[in-house]
Protein backbone atom coordinates (compact mmCIF):
# COMPACT_ATOMS: atom_id res chain seq x y z
CA UNK A 1 0.00 0.00 0.00
CA UNK A 2 3.00 2.36 0.34
CA UNK A 3 4.90 3.62 -2.72
CA UNK A 4 7.82 0.97 -1.84
CA UNK A 5 5.94 -1.57 -1.09
CA UNK A 6 3.73 -2.02 -3.83
CA UNK A 7 4.51 -0.33 -7.15
CA UNK A 8 1.72 -1.44 -9.37
CA UNK A 9 -0.53 0.22 -6.60
CA UNK A 10 -0.87 4.12 -7.63
CA UNK A 11 -0.76 6.31 -5.06
CA UNK A 12 -2.93 7.69 -2.77
CA UNK A 13 -3.73 10.87 -3.18
CA UNK A 14 -4.52 13.07 -0.04
CA UNK A 15 -7.41 15.93 0.14
CA UNK A 16 -6.37 19.14 1.58
CA UNK A 17 -10.07 20.11 1.91
CA UNK A 18 -12.31 17.29 3.64
CA UNK A 19 -14.86 19.49 1.61
CA UNK A 20 -13.42 17.77 -1.62
CA UNK A 21 -15.00 14.74 -0.35
CA UNK A 22 -18.95 14.19 -0.50
CA UNK A 23 -20.87 13.85 2.39
CA UNK A 24 -21.88 10.54 2.47
CA UNK A 25 -18.47 9.00 1.78
CA UNK A 26 -17.19 11.41 3.99
CA UNK A 27 -19.55 10.37 6.72
CA UNK A 28 -17.80 6.91 6.27
CA UNK A 29 -14.17 7.82 6.15
CA UNK A 30 -14.56 10.16 9.20
CA UNK A 31 -15.75 7.01 11.57
CA UNK A 32 -14.06 8.43 15.04
CA UNK A 33 -14.68 4.24 16.28
CA UNK A 34 -14.25 1.25 15.07
CA UNK A 35 -14.85 0.51 11.15
CA UNK A 36 -14.71 -3.22 12.03
CA UNK A 37 -17.69 -2.15 14.47
CA UNK A 38 -18.94 -0.11 11.47
CA UNK A 39 -18.83 -2.82 8.80
CA UNK A 40 -20.46 -5.61 11.44
CA UNK A 41 -23.40 -3.11 11.37
CA UNK A 42 -24.31 -3.99 7.63
CA UNK A 43 -25.12 -7.44 8.78
CA UNK A 44 -21.88 -9.36 7.80
CA UNK A 45 -19.30 -11.45 9.59
CA UNK A 46 -15.79 -9.50 9.22
CA UNK A 47 -13.05 -11.55 9.22
CA UNK A 48 -8.99 -10.40 8.37
CA UNK A 49 -6.94 -11.99 6.50
CA UNK A 50 -3.24 -10.93 7.19
CA UNK A 51 -1.21 -10.56 3.38
CA UNK A 52 2.44 -9.08 5.16
CA UNK A 53 3.71 -8.63 9.05
CA UNK A 54 7.27 -8.01 9.59
CA UNK A 55 9.63 -5.26 10.66
CA UNK A 56 11.36 -2.57 8.32
CA UNK A 57 13.52 -0.08 8.36
CA UNK A 58 12.63 3.31 7.89
CA UNK A 59 13.88 3.41 4.40
CA UNK A 60 11.77 1.04 3.67
CA UNK A 61 8.43 3.32 4.29
CA UNK A 62 6.99 5.50 1.96
CA UNK A 63 7.95 8.85 2.52
CA UNK A 64 4.55 10.07 3.04
CA UNK A 65 3.80 7.42 5.91
CA UNK A 66 8.18 7.79 7.28
CA UNK A 67 6.62 12.04 7.56
CA UNK A 68 3.44 10.91 9.85
CA UNK A 69 6.01 9.13 12.35
CA UNK A 70 8.37 9.91 14.53
CA UNK A 71 12.51 8.58 14.19
CA UNK A 72 12.99 4.74 15.19
CA UNK A 73 15.39 2.00 14.25
CA UNK A 74 12.40 -0.43 13.30
CA UNK A 75 8.33 -0.51 12.50
CA UNK A 76 6.28 -3.09 12.60
CA UNK A 77 4.18 -3.34 9.72
CA UNK A 78 0.92 -4.95 8.79
CA UNK A 79 -0.90 -5.20 5.95
CA UNK A 80 -4.07 -7.20 5.58
CA UNK A 81 -7.55 -7.52 4.07
CA UNK A 82 -10.40 -7.29 6.05
CA UNK A 83 -14.03 -8.88 4.68
CA UNK A 84 -18.13 -8.65 5.13
CA UNK A 85 -18.94 -11.96 4.67
CA UNK A 86 -17.21 -13.42 1.68
CA UNK A 87 -16.18 -9.97 0.18
CA UNK A 88 -12.96 -8.24 0.26
CA UNK A 89 -13.81 -4.76 1.85
CA UNK A 90 -10.62 -3.33 2.89
CA UNK A 91 -7.19 -2.92 2.56
CA UNK A 92 -5.32 -1.91 6.18
CA UNK A 93 -1.88 -0.86 6.67
CA UNK A 94 -0.51 -0.45 9.97
CA UNK A 95 3.03 1.00 10.91
CA UNK A 96 3.58 0.90 14.09
CA UNK A 97 7.28 2.58 15.96
CA UNK A 98 8.91 -0.29 17.88
CA UNK A 99 9.18 2.19 20.86
CA UNK A 100 4.94 1.85 20.43
CA UNK A 101 5.43 -1.68 21.32
CA UNK A 102 6.09 -1.89 24.87
CA UNK A 103 3.97 -3.22 27.64
CA UNK A 104 0.54 -4.56 26.93
CA UNK A 105 0.75 -2.69 23.40
CA UNK A 106 3.70 -5.46 22.33
CA UNK A 107 0.65 -8.20 21.69
CA UNK A 108 -0.01 -5.68 17.90
CA UNK A 109 2.68 -7.67 16.82
CA UNK A 110 0.49 -11.40 17.42
CA UNK A 111 -3.01 -9.94 16.47
CA UNK A 112 -2.61 -12.46 13.45
CA UNK A 113 -6.55 -12.36 12.35
CA UNK A 114 -7.83 -10.48 14.95
CA UNK A 115 -9.09 -7.05 13.14
CA UNK A 116 -7.09 -4.26 14.92
CA UNK A 117 -10.05 -2.17 16.01
CA UNK A 118 -11.09 -5.16 18.08
CA UNK A 119 -7.67 -4.43 20.26
CA UNK A 120 -7.42 -0.24 20.02
CA UNK A 121 -11.04 -0.21 20.97
CA UNK A 122 -11.01 -2.52 23.98
CA UNK A 123 -9.47 -0.28 25.93
CA UNK A 124 -9.49 3.45 27.34
CA UNK A 125 -5.89 4.36 26.03
CA UNK A 126 -6.33 5.39 22.32
CA UNK A 127 -6.47 8.67 20.96
CA UNK A 128 -6.54 10.06 17.01
CA UNK A 129 -4.94 12.68 16.17
CA UNK A 130 -6.17 13.04 13.09
CA UNK A 131 -7.61 11.74 9.57
CA UNK A 132 -6.59 12.31 6.17
CA UNK A 133 -8.90 11.45 3.52
CA UNK A 134 -7.78 10.58 0.26
CA UNK A 135 -8.55 8.71 -3.30
CA UNK A 136 -6.18 6.72 -5.36
CA UNK A 137 -7.09 5.43 -9.05
CA UNK A 138 -7.72 1.88 -9.65
CA UNK A 139 -8.70 -0.26 -12.67
CA UNK A 140 -12.07 -1.07 -11.25
CA UNK A 141 -12.77 2.69 -10.44
CA UNK A 142 -11.57 5.28 -7.78
CA UNK A 143 -11.52 4.00 -4.41
CA UNK A 144 -11.47 6.06 -0.90
CA UNK A 145 -9.13 5.86 1.64
CA UNK A 146 -8.33 7.34 4.83
CA UNK A 147 -5.06 7.48 6.76
CA UNK A 148 -5.16 8.49 10.98
CA UNK A 149 -2.36 8.72 13.48
CA UNK A 150 -3.64 6.51 16.80
CA UNK A 151 -2.05 7.01 20.24
CA UNK A 152 -1.85 4.47 22.53
CA UNK A 153 -1.28 5.39 25.85
CA UNK A 154 0.19 8.26 24.11
CA UNK A 155 2.62 6.65 21.60
CA UNK A 156 2.09 6.60 18.13
CA UNK A 157 0.56 4.06 14.83
CA UNK A 158 -0.31 5.08 11.74
CA UNK A 159 -3.11 3.72 10.08
CA UNK A 160 -3.98 3.41 6.48
CA UNK A 161 -7.37 1.81 5.03
CA UNK A 162 -8.42 1.79 1.32
CA UNK A 163 -12.23 0.76 0.88
CA UNK A 164 -12.49 -1.80 -1.93
CA UNK A 165 -14.84 -2.04 -4.62
CA UNK A 166 -17.29 -4.21 -3.02
CA UNK A 167 -17.38 -1.96 0.48
CA UNK A 168 -20.38 -0.22 1.72
CA UNK A 169 -18.80 3.15 1.10
CA UNK A 170 -18.55 2.15 -2.92
CA UNK A 171 -22.51 0.92 -2.82
CA UNK A 172 -24.90 2.84 -5.31
CA UNK A 173 -26.78 4.94 -2.54
CA UNK A 174 -22.99 6.20 -1.82
CA UNK A 175 -21.67 6.91 -5.76
CA UNK A 176 -21.19 10.96 -6.06
CA UNK A 177 -22.17 11.56 -9.60
CA UNK A 178 -19.71 12.68 -12.39
CA UNK A 179 -18.83 16.00 -11.27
Amino acid sequence: MSESHSPAQPPIHWFDDPQDVPADVADWLMEMGSMTRRFEKQGVTVTVQPKRECFVSREELGESEAQQLPESARYWVREVVLFGDDAAWLLGRTVIPEETLTGPDLALVDLGTVPLGRYLFSGNTLTRDYIHLGQLQHEQGDLWARRSRLRLSDKPLLLTEIFLPESPIHRPENKVQNR
